[in-house]
């Protein structure tokens, strides 16, 4: 697993553009903010799969690689963890944050929808909102149950609906009365919410041949911002404005449009001014299954 092909004609072309364009950029450069936002969902995705001592696990949508190397420091010296991303920004600072923590981990860039793992070859997959983008979702999840064994298992979290995300939603409903109206989508299209409608989301799993689902909502206050690298709510600005639809929304506007959006998104922020910093509400599905 070398590279994700880019030709029009793919599945999940349009991702595979944009993760290895300026999205996946931003990412990789926005890396330590965006884990310490999202460290309390690492942590219930890696509970919720319960990985053992030994085992061979799969990290679907690795990115950075945060919660890949969590779950090899987890499985030990026997055990092994690869993580497969589309992005070859993010899997090559993945790669660099391996080397320099000295933790045995495999990246690679890779579609999991299509790509012809080895059957039968994982204990576990895991995945922090890296299955919500397949053009297919039970193609793909069949194509991952697969790579499992028969005695295999899934855990991944995935966002419920915006408004239920503050953290996205309420940047995105400060800016919006200065910016064209958004493109509507449809229910369902791959993206951060596609996974919002839990009956779909089961239907989904049942079937792609797995079993024993569980779809659980968790609820996170996630923190966008602290007063470690100066005023809480400027360093919450800085990642409303460079990450998610904001920020590719705002990458087309004019600099005023942009100064007086950004205005806006600052004043919304702080609402959500805490002791702790910055904290809005992060809300998820916690999903868990038997191969």
């Amino acid at each position: 697993m070398t590279s994700a092909s880019t030709s029009p004609d793919q599945p999940n072309a349009q991702q595979i553009e944009e993760w290895n364009g300026r999205v996946g950029e931003r990412w990789v450069l926005h890396q330590d903010r965006l884990d310490r936002m999202l460290a309390p969902m690492s942590a219930a995705v890696l509970s919720a799969a319960a990985l053992k001592s030994g085992e061979q696990v799969l990290d679907i949508g690795c990115g950075c690689g945060a919660t890949t190397l969590e779950a090899a420091r987890i499985l030990g010296p026997n055990g092994h963890v690869t993580g497969v991303d589309i992005s070859d920004p993010m899997v090559k600072r993945a790669r660099e944050r391996a080397t320099a923590a000295k933790i045995d981990a495999t990246f690679n860039v890779a579609d999991a929808a299509t790509y012809h793992f080895k059957a039968a070859q994982f204990d576990a997959m895991i995945s922090r909102f890296g299955v919500m983008f397949f053009d297919n979702p039970p193609a793909a999840f069949a194509n991952i149950r697969a790579s499992l064994k028969a005695t295999g298992r899934m855990a991944f979290v995935c966002w419920r609906s915006m408004p239920e995300n503050d953290w996205l939603g309420a940047p995105l409903k400060a800016a919006m009365p200065f910016l064209p109206p958004m493109e509507k989508t449809e229910p369902g299209a791959p993206g951060p919410f596609a996974f919002a409608d839990r009956d779909r989301l089961n239907g989904i799993l049942s079937e792609a041949g797995f079993r024993s689902i569980r779809i659980e909502a968790h609820d996170e206050g996630l923190t966008m911002g602290t007063s470690a690298n100066g005023d809480a709510v400027d360093d919450a600005l800085v990642q409303a404005m460079e990450i998610g639809p904001l920020s590719r929304m705002l990458a087309k506007q004019p600099d005023d449009i942009r100064q007086t959006a950004r205005t806006a998104v600052r004043e919304a922020l702080l609402d959500y001014v805490t002791p702790q910093g910055v904290v809005m509400s992060g809300a998820v599905w916690i999903v868990t299954a038997k191969a």
